[in-house]
């Protein structure tokens, strides 16, 4: 799943308390940690038609293993974990819906690198990007602000104070902001969609948010993160200090009235586009429907198959594990630890029966977020699936697709690309089952939070569903139906998908990009854990009955919806497909 802002595993302050510490061993109960003396490894084994645990366990072992390298976007760990994928769908059946005919969708995504090389100078003096001013590439098509007049266009934020789109055509844009942290995201800065949107023929912006910008974002701003190619024309974007804007405009922005012209600066920002090493891919495949006059119409089944990849350092990896299972439940998805005396002590002397236990192999060092649960087992799921299906005598009467997005963790990319570019028509599909970490959800799991700040926790038949109703109310009440008929039903958790929550799990996996056309969607996860975004998400630790459970139920719910006698209703407003998603 996505993080909203962090990605990656960050060192723990004070875990060298951690590495050199080891007291004598004391008397405990040492009950919970015995997971750290499960194997890493498994020979794969032939899967077989039903979904079982031994399959899942069989698949996911491969899948989340150390060679894949964490399996982010742009490594050649990704393109292996794409590829076995691959072979398993045309082993099991599956017909090619990807690019040319093959099981591949590949994305036009490229990196934009700063051309530190070009200057941008006002009145004779060159100002010092990252310092004077933060560049925001906009694409190939960026137009320039070399030469072009400054003009200030008012506060954003305060939709009366702004000039009109048209007085802006061809300038330059200087626009101040509300105080920080009202209306805002990040302190300093605006969105560049909206912005854009609002002045469409500008020839850039120079918002002077740059002073209130907190320092830790702008490394983030220098990174060159893989993005869409796009080469449109669209105005060029800057984050500078009131001290430049107002060299700009002639006085302090405070003293101007929206409307006031200025000078230009000379030279303009410019970006240059670097292919990925590895090129990101989906992997699509369709078993067709039984009924002739049904086929045309599809229902998606869906997972990511990329994750985080490398930590900066690698650690001891029943460190990790016990500090984050003591004092950071929630993984990535709550805050750092700080470890004091007493944490560090407690912790050294469970360390110290572990390593007893285990000879030190539970002491490696480790740097690999192999995403056992995110996305392995959403990935391994789909597949088992499509498996089930595959191998069915009567196959439904609609026809299922199957997707593995890829980019997912960096910004939904694939889902993005495949819902703007589909291998079927948009229109044909129905709904879009997503599932995205289905490995865990026990009573020891902290699996989220309620809009409240209350702590949520699993049991042995947890499962959250997020979405379900948003646009359809008879989906929601069908996966409703579909579970109650079964002998042992799942027990739907629905706190994650309470508007205004403030995780935004609804739009921070790839079923919103389905979501934002319409399409209506149910999005299955048993939730958080202490190992999210952490090397220590690995296959060992995953419940294999109940991933099988919840990948069983998906596969009836995906079969009662494709032998519907009519699409699933959508009876709820539909997003605007090119809005910000807010839940």
């Amino acid at each position: 799943m996505s993080a909203s802002i962090v990605r990656h595993t960050r060192v723990l302050a004070g875990l060298g308390l951690l590495l050199l510490v080891t007291p004598p061993l004391r008397a405990q109960d040492t009950s919970p940690w015995s997971v750290l003396e499960r194997p890493r490894t498994r020979p794969a084994q032939p899967t077989s038609r039903a979904i079982t645990p031994d399959d899942l366990r069989s698949r996911l072992y491969v899948f989340a293993d150390d060679s894949m390298a964490g399996r982010e976007l742009d490594t050649r760990g990704n393109a292996m974990g794409v590829e076995y994928i691959a072979r398993e769908a045309a082993r099991i059946g599956l017909v090619p819906a990807g690019d040319h005919g093959s099981f591949f969708q590949t994305i036009p995504l490229v990196y934009r690198d700063f051309d530190s090389t070009r200057t941008i100078a006002l009145d004779g003096r060159t100002l010092i990007p990252w310092a004077d001013f933060i560049p925001r590439d906009q694409g190939e098509g960026t137009r320039s602000i070399d030469g072009v007049p400054s003009v200030y266009g008012g506060t954003w934020g305060v939709p009366g104070s702004l000039i009109d789109a048209q007085a802006a055509a061809g300038k330059l844009v200087v626009l101040s902001l509300v105080p920080a942290g009202y209306g805002q995201g990040i302190p300093g800065t605006a969105a560049r969609a909206e912005v854009s949107a609002r002045f469409p023929d500008a020839a850039g912006f120079a918002v002077a948010g740059l002073d209130v910008m907190p320092v830790q974002i702008i490394p983030y701003y220098r990174d060159s993160p893989a993005e869409f190619s796009t080469t449109g024309p669209a105005p060029s974007f800057l984050y500078i200090r009131k001290s430049v804007a107002a060299a700009l405009l002639g006085a302090s922005l405070d003293s101007l009235t929206p409307g006031a012209r200025g000078r230009s600066f000379t030279g303009t920002p410019v970006f240059r586009s670097r292919p990925l090493e590895f090129p990101g891919r989906n992997v699509v495949g369709i078993i067709p429907g039984s009924d002739p006059s049904l086929r045309g119409e599809y229902v998606a089944i869906g997972a990511h198959n990329d994750h985080i990849g490398l930590s900066e350092a690698a650690y001891p990896h029943d460190s990790l594990y016990v500090v984050n299972h003591l004092y950071r439940p929630q993984g990535a998805d709550g805050p750092e630890p700080r470890l004091t005396a007493a944490r560090a002590d407690t912790v050294n002397r469970i360390l110290a029966d572990i390593r007893k236990r285990t000879d030190g192999r539970s002491a490696r060092p480790d740097s690999i977020n192999n995403g056992a649960d995110d996305d392995g087992s959403g990935s391994m799921g789909v597949l088992e699936i499509a498996e089930w299906f595959a191998g069915a005598p009567i196959k439904p009467k609609r026809s299922l697709l199957f997707i593995w997005h890829v980019g997912e963790e960096e910004g939904l990319f694939g889902s993005e690309y495949f819902t703007d570019h589909p291998s079927v028509p948009r229109d044909s599909i129905v709904a879009e089952l997503n599932m995205d970490m289905i490995g865990r959800g026990a009573r020891t799991d902290v699996t989220g939070e309620t809009r409240t700040g209350l702590l949520i926790r699993g049991d042995s038949n947890y499962v959250q569903l997020v979405g379900s109703r948003r646009l359809s109310t008879e989906l929601g009440n069908l996966a409703e139906l579909v579970n109650g008929s079964s002998g042992h039903p799942l027990r739907f958790d629905y706190a994650m998908d309470a508007n205004g929550h403030p995780q935004e799990i609804y739009c921070r996996s790839d079923h919103y990009e389905y979501a934002r056309y319409g399409i209506p969607i149910v999005f299955f996860t048993t939730g958080g854990h202490a190992d999210y975004h952490q090397v220590t998400d690995e296959p060992q630790y995953i419940d294999y009955d109940r991933m099988a459970r919840v990948s069983r139920f998906v596969a009836e719910l995906a079969g009662s919806i494709a032998n519907l006698d009519h699409r699933v209703v959508v009876d709820q407003p539909k997003p605007d497909p090119h809005g910000e998603c807010r839940q």
